[in-house]
């Protein structure tokens, strides 16, 4: 397949360097560059993220999955409140 790549001036001395090292063509150092990069060890050896999680103590009195609702519920009872302070 032909395309056109635009590469950062970093990533070109990158792979310049790779082609004069292993005496390759511009082609084939990029087509090794890419599967390597996509294929590599470094995609099968991470270890997945994992998140401590903590028991908070207490069963919640309200619905947390509904917190923008009761956010907006609760401001609106304070601008009620405010403006019936200055009746």
């Amino acid at each position: 397949m032909r395309t056109t790549v635009t590469l950062d001036p970093d990533v070109e001395a990158l792979l310049r360097q790779a082609m004069r090292k292993r005496h390759l063509s511009f082609k084939a150092a990029l087509n090794l560059a890419i599967r390597q990069g996509l294929t590599g060890p470094q995609h099968k050896t991470r270890k997945a993220y994992a998140l401590k999680t903590y028991r908070m103590g207490f069963r919640p009195e309200v619905a947390l999955d509904k917190a923008l609702g009761l956010a907006a519920a609760l401001e609106d009872e304070e601008l009620a409140r405010k403006l019936s302070l200055r009746k």
